[in-house]
């Protein structure tokens, strides 16, 4: 979930194989994720189709589903990360938003980080959460998110992607993995991870955990030069066997960033799951507001990076003060 030198949680085009089913009847399973029904007006909008790809060069395999609007002009793209022990089927709440909205989204599964983990014996769990944030599987995430990249641009429904408007986005461990696309160098014995793919234009942090192993984090994260968007709460804290990360964390990393245009949004009270599929977490009455709330965010977020019109997250802020602890921004 992090980069953790010391025993906590550390940082730790291929032939593809594609499995899908037409894009009405993958709706159906979308929505069954999520738990909400699926309105025909959105079945109509979008589609989602689960994609079994293998990078040869590194002998990985990289699940992924693809939210796709059903439209002919070229959209953006969010490729999202989730977080430790997620699959590309969460955060659905998110994917299929940016599709009803013309954004295609991308969810990329990490399979040395995945569900997987849930599974086995609970008295080794903790030995597999170690292993799965060692420095090697985040190195691996940051290229399950190029070879993904890659591999969708090659195959035909890459002509449905505007290249000059993707975006990186992921929640917690998958934030980190948004970093490290997005330009964090992260050192490491005598030498710096350095992980940046250039067709990146923009980050969504969610939940992110600081980078562990410097004194500095602004000597890790002023390399982002994008524009981000960070989202977090004040109770948005990572308890885990061995490892803690208080909500002040999430708001370091926002500080550190080196980008000019960078915005925060802090909830009163809610989780760090609240951003997963989770209906309940957080509050049962919050976590819905919240989800609508960011919602509406990352589209304002989206407009201002594409369209160079930062107008609606002034407004957003103003129109959702009342689930707000904090909304600041930093711009040039």
């Amino acid at each position: 979930m992090t980069l953790n030198r010391r025993g906590c949680l550390r940082l730790g085009l291929a032939a593809a194989v594609a499995v899908a089913w037409p894009l009405r009847s993958a709706l159906a399973d979308a929505s069954a994720v999520s738990g909400e029904p699926t309105a025909s007006a959105e079945t109509e909008s979008f589609g989602a189709l689960d994609l079994d790809w293998m990078d040869r060069t590194r002998d990985r395999a990289v699940p992924v589903r693809l939210y796709l609007p059903n439209q002919r002009r070229a959209t953006p793209l969010v490729v999202f990360s989730h977080g430790i022990g997620g699959s590309r089927r969460g955060y659905s709440w998110l994917g299929s938003h940016f599709a009803r909205h013309g954004i295609a989204s991308l969810h990329l599964q990490h399979v040395g980080s995945d569900r997987a983990l849930w599974t086995g014996n609970v008295f080794s769990l903790v030995g597999r959460l170690q292993d799965a944030a060692r420095d090697e599987e985040a190195i691996h995430r940051a290229r399950d998110l190029r070879f993904a990249l890659d591999t969708l641009l090659a195959d035909e429904l890459g002509a449905r992607v505007d290249v000059r408007r993707i975006v990186a986005a992921g929640h917690s461990y998958g934030a980190n993995t948004t970093l490290l696309a997005s330009g964090a160098r992260v050192p490491r014995e005598g030498r710096v991870l350095d992980l940046h793919d250039t067709r990146v234009r923009a980050a969504i942090v969610i939940s992110a955990p600081p980078f562990y192993g410097q004194a500095d984090p602004r000597a890790i994260l002023a390399p982002v030069s994008v524009p981000s968007l960070h989202v977090t709460a004040t109770e948005d804290v990572i308890r885990i066997p061995g490892y803690y990360s208080g909500a002040e964390d999430r708001v370091a990393v926002f500080d550190a960033i080196g980008g000019t245009r960078k915005w925060l949004a802090v909830y009163e009270g809610g989780s760090h799951s609240m951003f997963t599929d989770r209906r309940g977490s957080g509050g049962a009455l919050l976590n819905p507001r919240v989800k609508a709330a960011t919602q509406a965010l990352v589209l304002a977020f989206l407009r201002g990076v594409f369209d160079g019109d930062d107008s609606g997250l002034a407004r957003w802020g103003r129109e959702h003060a009342a689930l707000l602890a904090r909304f600041s921004e930093a711009r040039a």
